[in-house]
């Protein structure tokens, strides 16, 4: 019998053993599998076709390998963990979502692991990373992507290094890394969304509808845009400049932009605020000002989050189900297939949005407030 670096190897194959003690690589490769499917049949906490155990079994037999106990035991003993990374903490729609991934992770008896990149890129990576260290059954990364290819390159890496310890990579709200990148997106229409509630604003004889979005550049505030566009474009009505003004989800910005398009006397009867905090902000420069909505103004906003029917008036807004889509991330995650529940072959869930039309809209005011003085 011969131990060396933890491994043992009693007996098994005298032209392997001979040579050094018997590695994961030597049974993946005996076996014709990689060395994350016999990690995966090693630790039983990832479901293998039983010919590919059977052959796994086999190759160990013959080998003689048996992992370090040790490290086996303290890697089972990180598990049932789910760990998510948001943006922000405080932000209602990253902190409904977090409720649902809390919810549903207790009830498969795991701890949620909650962490805050702050919008920082490399920080995101730092936590994945400590998340893998952990070895948490599923890492969920919450809400839009910049379109960079460093980013996407590391996420992809760290997708592989979690698939190959038998956990999930799973986007939230964020588009895929890559057709052969081994994660689960958990989606939702964000462009038919934007383009519901910029047409519910054109069906009321708006015309000239203010953008006030999000980061440039960041995969949310790209799809929102483009649908307030889409349906501008569909009804043959210009958009120039002036309509678009984009900075941070917050009430601040909407406050900040808002006041500045009052103080210009621009041309507009309603806005679209690209979330529900955008046009909280927004409501408050126009209440600020004297601007009656929806009577000299009309305010849409997005994702439905409980703040906005508590505004006055209660805000016509597009639900987006925050929670379900916490919950569906677990639930993808923890299926442990590529065809979870059945209907998803490619491991991806797009749930729906839905116009909830409130009190802050009407039709324009028989005299636009910007030619008031």
């Amino acid at each position: 019998m011969t131990t060396q670096s933890g491994i043992t190897t009693p007996g098994g194959d005298a032209s392997v053993r001979g040579l050094h003690a018997v590695t994961m690589s030597d049974v993946a490769e005996r076996a014709g599998v990689s060395s994350a499917t016999v990690s995966r049949v090693l630790n039983g906490n990832y479901p293998v076709a039983q010919a590919t155990r059977d052959a796994v079994k086999r190759a160990i037999d013959d080998l003689g390998y048996t992992a370090n106990a040790h490290a086996r035991a303290l890697a089972s003993a990180a598990t049932h963990s789910v760990g998510i990374i948001v943006n922000d903490l405080v932000d209602p729609f990253f902190s409904y979502i977090v409720r649902g991934v809390e919810q549903e992770a207790a009830s498969t008896g795991r701890l949620c692991i909650v962490a805050a990149s702050q919008g920082d890129v490399d920080r995101e990576i730092e936590l994945i990373d400590r998340m893998i260290s952990q070895r948490a059954d599923a890492v969920i990364v919450v809400g839009g992507g910049y379109d960079d290819q460093s980013a996407r390159r590391r996420m992809a890496e760290r997708a592989r290094v979690l698939a190959g310890i038998g956990s999930t990579l799973v986007l939230c709200g964020r588009p895929s890394v890559g057709d052969k990148v081994p994660t689960k997106v958990v989606g939702y229409d964000n462009e038919g969304g934007a383009f519901a509630v910029t047409e519910h604003l054109i069906s009321q004889g708006h015309r000239r509808i203010l953008y006030l979005g999000g980061p440039i550049g960041l995969s949310t505030s790209v799809a929102r845009l483009a649908g307030y566009h889409r349906a501008m474009q569909s009804h043959g009505f210009e958009v120039p400049a002036a309509l678009v003004r984009q900075g941070a989800f917050g009430r601040r910005f909407g406050h900040t932009a808002m006041t500045e398009v009052l103080d210009s006397r621009l041309d507009v009867t309603a806005v679209f605020a690209a979330n529900d905090l955008v046009a909280a902000g927004a409501l408050d420069a126009m209440t600020a000002q004297g601007v009656r909505v929806p009577e000299d103004m009309s305010l849409v906003g997005y994702d439905d989050i409980p703040q906005s029917s508590e505004l006055t008036p209660k805000l016509t807004t597009v639900h987006v189900p925050l929670e379900d889509m916490g919950r569906e991330s677990v639930r993808l995650a923890l299926s442990r297939t590529d065809d979870a529940f059945g209907r998803h072959a490619d491991g991806e869930i797009i749930v729906g949005t839905r116009l909830v039309v409130r009190d802050s809209v009407a039709a324009p005011a028989a005299t636009p407030w910007a030619s008031r003085r």
